[in-house]
């Protein structure tokens, strides 16, 4: 690698399990955490119609320029010898990949119909490119072929093992666990990006992983037809996630 620190990539689809991810990870000691550094980027590149909570916020918050932002995402001297980077796989757009290369490579997933259900309660005109699932899966086969995927992270699995699951997660980032992981302080963050007031109430109520609800519920037609589009992804993906 070509920096001295170890850089994580945790590749999530929104509406998923990822703040509390980051959340844990941010009880490490040896690990700082970034919160989607390329959002303001995917933002000036957004394919979609879906209006962003924030957005100007957002924009004026973030260096907008995607090539910047890897750069310092490779270089940055963020003070600790780990560096996790919270992202979401539909911002890596427009953007030279070669970066992933020099980080290892984790993919966060979740069902579908959970995802839907849960963005379109803040998102109108919610498509899977909104979601993000069909890019996960392109991403997941493009890691595979390269051998630069350390791990497939399903959210339920998480929820209802989570220590069984970060177990196996640091083992394969190469990573002494440790049970600190497992509870964080209620509230927000210093490293939370500005769009946490619309997105992380439910997780700045946390003071660890909650454990899995299965929930009934019905999706209107549109986007019911977006979750069958995309669960074939996420079932081949599903298959290789730590359990």
């Amino acid at each position: 690698m070509g920096t001295t620190q170890n850089r994580i990539n945790l590749w999530s689809s929104p509406r998923n399990v990822s703040t509390a991810l980051m959340y844990a990870f941010a009880q490490r000691p040896d690990t700082a955490v970034v919160d989607e550094p390329l959002y303001a980027h995917y933002l000036t590149h957004q394919p979609t119609e879906a209006d962003h909570p924030g957005r100007e916020e957002i924009l004026a918050s973030m260096e907008n320029d995607g090539e910047k932002v890897v750069q310092t995402m490779l270089h940055h001297d963020y003070g600790h010898p780990v560096v996790v980077l919270k992202q979401m796989t539909h911002h890596l757009i427009q953007l030279n990949d070669a970066f992933l290369a020099e980080c290892k490579n984790v993919l966060l997933i979740r069902s579908p119909r959970e995802i839907i259900r849960s963005f379109g309660e803040v998102v109108d005109q919610v498509t899977a490119a909104d979601v993000g699932i069909p890019q996960q899966h392109a991403l997941f086969q493009q890691l595979i072929t390269s051998d630069q995927l350390a791990a497939v992270v399903d959210a339920r699995c998480l929820l209802e093992n989570p220590e069984g699951v970060l177990r196996q997660l640091c083992e394969r980032l190469e990573l002494p666990f440790t049970d600190q992981m497992l509870s964080w302080p209620a509230g927000p963050r210093p490293e939370d990006g500005v769009w946490a007031q619309y997105w992380y109430k439910g997780t700045h109520a946390s003071t660890g992983f909650k454990p899995y609800q299965s929930r009934k519920f019905t999706l209107p037609p549109a986007l019911r037809t977006v979750a069958e589009k995309c669960q074939p992804f996420y079932e081949e993906m599903l298959a290789a996630a730590l359990r």
